[in-house]
């Protein structure tokens, strides 16, 4: 079972957010309505997850795909 829980993260898409940030509400509903599986980082609930996205973009929603493709905002729309 630790084997097929490992696999789904390394399969997952990386959501980092900003609690109320209408952007990363966006984000979250869009990909839960799509059916894709992701691991949300708010990013001030961890230091190191607010460092990673500051390194990634300077705006949320940051995206990360499985494949390694980076994506800031939503649909045009950055927070």
């Amino acid at each position: 079972m630790g084997l097929e829980r490992t696999v789904i993260a390394e399969r997952a898409v990386i959501l980092y957010t900003l609690e109320g940030c209408d952007v990363s509400d966006k984000a979250r509903a869009g990909l839960a309505s799509r059916g894709i599986l992701f691991e949300e980082r708010e990013v001030t609930a961890r230091p190191e997850w607010w460092e990673e996205a500051q390194d990634l973009s300077d705006a949320v929603p940051i995206i990360i795909y499985p494949d390694g493709r980076v994506v800031s905002g939503w649909e045009g729309e950055k927070g």
